[in-house]
């Protein structure tokens, strides 16, 4: 104080005191002002989700694996040997001709022989018909159509190739069911059955015609 000359002196300097008590009053208001804004925002947070509760890890509850179900091996063994018990070297797959329906068809007045000689070769097959890659109405028509023909030229028996379906979408043969319904309404087809192996097998049929003079 001791360096003050003057009056004037003195009141410049009470101006600058004023000034930075001024200054850090601001200050302090703004650290304030500040400080409330900042527990307003959490405020904000936590009245947005409410209470909290601590999840309880005291009650866990680990799931065992589920166990496989045991493999049935006694009971897949004592099948396969039925199996192989059920197959014979001996079977006779032309039996299955002799009573299967479906297999073979005479019509009503013709003995059960017929068939059966059919089904063993005993008329040799004098023309065929192969109805592969036709549609029903062309086979339809061609059947009908060799059919009558082969009653007018004497031949006796014939066969009729409708495939066994391996090149159709389900691989089923189409021509199969519809080719027995036709021939059962031709007055010509006394009698047929499915070929034999060497004829074509599932995919075949032996028919046996009328001869000309009894038609």
């Amino acid at each position: 104080m001791s360096s003050l000359k003057s009056f004037a002196d003195l009141s410049t300097l009470g101006q600058q005191l004023k000034k930075e008590q001024e200054t850090r009053a601001r200050v302090e208001a703004e650290r304030l002002a500040q400080e409330k804004k900042a527990k307003a925002e959490a405020n904000i947070f936590r009245n947005s989700i409410g209470d909290v509760a601590p999840l309880k890890t005291d009650s866990k509850h680990l799931h065992a694996p589920a166990k496989p179900a045991p493999i049935p091996f006694q009971h897949l063994a004592d099948e396969q040997a039925a199996l192989q018990e059920s197959l014979s070297d001996e079977f006779d797959p032309a039996s299955l001709l002799e009573t299967d329906e479906n297999l073979s068809y005479a019509r009503p007045g013709i003995g059960a022989d017929v068939t059966s000689k059919l089904r063993k070769g005993h008329w040799v097959i004098q023309a065929h018909l192969d109805l592969h890659g036709l549609r029903r109405d062309q086979a339809r028509d061609s059947l009908g159509e060799f059919l009558r023909k082969s009653v007018k030229n004497g031949i006796r028996c014939v066969r009729i190739i409708h495939g066994k379906g391996l090149g159709s979408v389900n691989k089923e043969p189409v021509l199969k069911q519809k080719v027995r319904n036709w021939l059962i309404q031709k007055e010509e087809v006394l009698a047929f059955s499915q070929a034999t192996a060497a004829d074509g097998g599932s995919g075949a049929l032996i028919v046996l015609l009328k001869s000309c003079s009894t038609i």
